[in-house]
């Protein structure tokens, strides 16, 4: 959903697509895109970086049912100003959408609370923390059931490197096989 603040919010396109969604984009020139993670074609931490290319003036605000706790941190590094879910209030959506247009970045009460408890918590959050945005692509990927190939062209990478994306992972997880890789990956619920 692309979106243009003036005094109200209004819509100027929704695509289905990223492919779509940066053609909008660069004839439109939006305020705001509200992404779903999951958007076709590229997934939403890649997508975001390629709209900041295109426009890094360019506010994203992720609208998702993926998990909160395990994606939010990484869209705001990758470049979105903010992680709503799905379940959302409309209050909330509009609250997000006017920090956005005043250059602030939007988080929901509960991932500022686990922000500031980030010491304390489960060993798997805590160990999932440790992970950069594009190990946790890698780590979605190889969970969903795709090979190194798949996952190499997904994000368009070469195929060595998914492989060291993969010892990484497996150093940071604390885990000596895929088998338990992705048993982190299903308890993060990233598939």
């Amino acid at each position: 959903m692309v979106v243009n603040s003036a005094e109200e919010f209004q819509l100027q396109d929704a695509v289905a697509t990223t492919t779509q969604l940066f053609t909008a984009v660069e004839k439109q020139t939006p305020d705001i895109v509200i992404l779903e993670m999951d958007i076709p074609e590229i997934n939403g931490i890649a997508t975001v970086r390629k709209l900041k290319e295109i426009n890094p003036n360019i506010k994203v605000l992720i609208f998702s049912s993926q998990s909160e706790t395990v994606y939010a941190l990484s869209a705001i590094r990758a470049g979105a100003c903010g992680y709503l879910s799905k379940t959302a209030r409309i209050d909330q959506i509009l609250t997000a959408l006017t920090q956005l247009k005043e250059g602030k970045i939007y988080l929901t009460h509960a991932l500022s609370e686990q922000l500031k408890k980030e010491k304390s918590g489960d060993k798997e959050k805590s160990a999932f923390r440790k992970l950069s945005s594009r190990e946790i692509e890698v780590l979605k990927l190889l969970a969903s059931g795709k090979k190194n190939k798949e996952v190499a062209g997904g994000l368009d990478i070469n195929e060595k490197t998914v492989s060291t994306y993969k010892s990484r992972l497996m150093k940071k997880l604390n885990v000596t096989n895929i088998v338990d890789m992705l048993q982190h990956a299903k308890a993060l619920q990233l598939y």
